[in-house]
């Protein structure tokens, strides 16, 4: 792709004081429509956040620049392939790209070691110079490593640049994002809150603008006439184990360009594998394919591609073994085992039994270990733990393992205040990961308002909506977004009574400091029962004044000087529970 000025001004002034070319590198910003984009801080959806700050910085980017887009997550849910380019790297309309960004809605995954690849490829990163930017609020969640694509991509690229800005992300999560900066020597730059993307957002495009106006072309090495008839010296294994890495080494370096790889033995000219360029170094490395047999590892020259020297390399089946639990819940964490590592690159996974090759669910890189962790899928049914070869997705070994159904159940009130803040609980945790929710009775999987993770717990608390109706507490996988566990509640008036065997009656207003008799009929089981005052939002057994209940049906508050909003509460305090509440509001 063709590159751009920054601005003729500054091009005029670098040319002439460095005698060189210079051009500003296409851009491509990678933008995170996933779901999680719906969720909220300081009350604002995130995805409005990012909508509104990306309009200022398209605003203010320099018009004579090449700027595009890639989304990803923002057309299905659950699908990793989701990736789209938006905008192709162009000068840029303001209005236009504003008018896009605002029309995405997500929806999906987070494929991040995908889309920089998708984004490097647009910006034909071999060839160019190449500048993505992502944003994201999240890890990735698809079949990719990020970290190890982005350093394969600076690797391979002529001069491959990704600036990182982490929105509304723990430490833990910054620091995992962090590496795809520090691989290509870009920046990362960490944000919470509106101001603060705004800010990570006007440093990148400063780092940007500042890597543009330094970076001069140099001019390649020519390639010499009688390239073609100087001898390389090649050397590499004669056995290799499939899928693993190997030491190759070669004399002299023809030109930086050139590349070495390994193809079937008697591949035609120009054919590769797995391959890299040879830069101005003697050594190197490459990955042995996924199928066995004899193969030829390969000088080629980048102009024409003519093979200038080879040597023959004989590829055998890795022995390897795998072994996991007979039985697991459904969505739970489980531990798995293998013999050795062929490549840390290799991955395990949990599939249907069956599957065809390459497939996945939960997954994981082997890296250096012989031990990890997978989470089960929602559904319960027979599944295979596979070891698979990074290089060509082969299934090196696998085991067998039933997953079944997890028992849970969840409660909560049977009614509830509008917009007021309630408890509720769990019988087990199936994954910390996992999530409670309230939703709309009815809503389709996958649907959440107010949520929190369960973590260790087995108790919690959640927001009613504001608007009155019918809802489901709900306890959800967090792998798949399953239901596992739902109890109705209803969501009442801010003002109505709410009972669960003592009905309250008090007056709805009252001026402060007067005093106001309160009635109520029915009673709870409990050797301790009272009825109290407290504020609305306290939590329900702490309370400003109380009186214990014998075989009286009234009794006489006198309220606070203050105004706002407060509770009469009908307590069972034997049995921990709330049996009646009524709203007084002192105006």
């Amino acid at each position: 792709m063709k590159t751009c000025t920054v601005s003729a001004l500054l091009l005029s002034a670098v040319l002439l004081s460095a005698q060189a070319s210079q051009a500003a590198e296409d851009v491509l910003i990678v933008y995170d429509a996933s779901a999680s984009m719906w969720g909220q801080i300081d009350g604002v959806n995130k995805i409005t956040t990012a909508r509104n700050v990306m309009a200022g910085l398209v605003h203010d980017w320099p018009r004579d620049t090449n700027l595009g887009l890639v989304a990803y997550g923002h057309r299905r849910a659950g699908d990793c392939t989701d990736i789209e380019t938006l905008i192709k790297p162009q000068p840029v309309e303001p209005d236009e790209f504003v008018r896009i960004v605002n029309a995405i809605n997500p929806k999906g995954k987070t494929p991040i070691a995908a889309s920089l690849q998708h984004a490097a490829n647009v910006l034909q990163y071999r060839d160019n110079n190449a500048t993505v930017v992502l944003i994201s609020d999240g890890l990735e969640s698809c079949h990719g490593d990020p970290c190890a694509v982005a350093a394969e991509l600076a690797a391979r690229g002529t001069g491959f640049t990704a600036h990182v800005v982490g929105f509304d992300l723990d430490e833990q999560a910054n620091e995992a994002l962090s590496c795809i900066a520090s691989n290509t020597g870009g920046v990362f730059v960490p944000a919470s809150n509106a101001s603060e993307l705004q800010d990570a957002l006007q440093q990148v495009q400063a780092r940007v603008t500042q890597q543009q106006a330094e970076s001069v072309t140099e001019p390649e090495p020519e390639v010499e006439e009688e390239a073609e008839s100087r001898e390389v010296f090649l050397s590499a294994p004669d056995q290799v184990v499939t899928g693993a890495p190997f030491e190759i080494s070669w004399s002299p370096t023809l030109h930086p360009r050139d590349y070495y790889t390994i193809v079937p033995a008697g591949s035609r000219e120009g054919g590769y594998t797995s391959w890299e360029r040879v830069k101005q170094n003697h050594a190197g490395q490459l990955v042995a394919p996924a199928e066995p047999g004899l193969y030829e590892v390969r000088y080629v020259l980048d102009n024409g591609g003519k093979t200038l020297a080879s040597v023959p390399v004989e590829v055998v089946e890795a022995e390897l073994g795998i072994s996991a639990p007979q039985q697991v819940t459904a969505g739970a964490p489980f531990e798995v085992q293998w013999s050795s590592v062929v490549n840390p690159r290799d991955y395990y996974t949990i599939v249907p039994a069956g599957s065809r090759e390459g497939s996945y669910t939960s997954w994981e890189r082997v890296k250096q270990n012989h031990a990890g962790q997978l989470v089960a899928p929602a559904e319960p049914g027979l599944y295979e733990v596979r070891y698979v070869l990074d290089n060509g997705g082969k299934t090196l070994a696998s085991a067998p393992v039933e997953v079944v159904e997890a028992e849970l159940e969840i409660s909560a009130p049977a009614s509830i205040r509008a917009g007021s803040t309630f408890e509720l609980s769990w019988s087990q945790v199936v994954n910390s990961r996992d999530y409670y929710t309230i939703v709309p009775a009815g809503s389709k999987e996958g649907s959440y308002t107010s949520w929190e993770r369960v973590g260790d717990k087995l108790r919690g608390q959640l927001r009613a909506p504001d608007e009155v109706g019918m809802y489901e507490v709900r306890y959800v996988l967090d792998n798949g977004g399953k239901t596992l566990a739902s109890s109705m509640l209803e969501v009442v008036p801010v003002d109505a009574p709410l009972n669960a065997g003592v009905q309250i009656e008090a007056p709805a207003t009252a001026s402060p400091g007067t005093t106001v008799t309160v009635h109520w009929s029915g009673t709870g089981d409990g050797q301790d029962q009272r009825i109290v005052l407290a504020e609305d939002s306290a939590a329900d057994f702490t309370w400003i004044s109380a009186h214990k209940v014998d075989e009286a049906t009234s009794q006489e508050f006198t309220l606070p000087g203050q105004p706002g909003r407060y509770e009469v509460r009908y307590l069972d305090i034997s049995n921990t529970s709330v049996l009646g509440r009524a709203i007084i509001r002192i105006e």
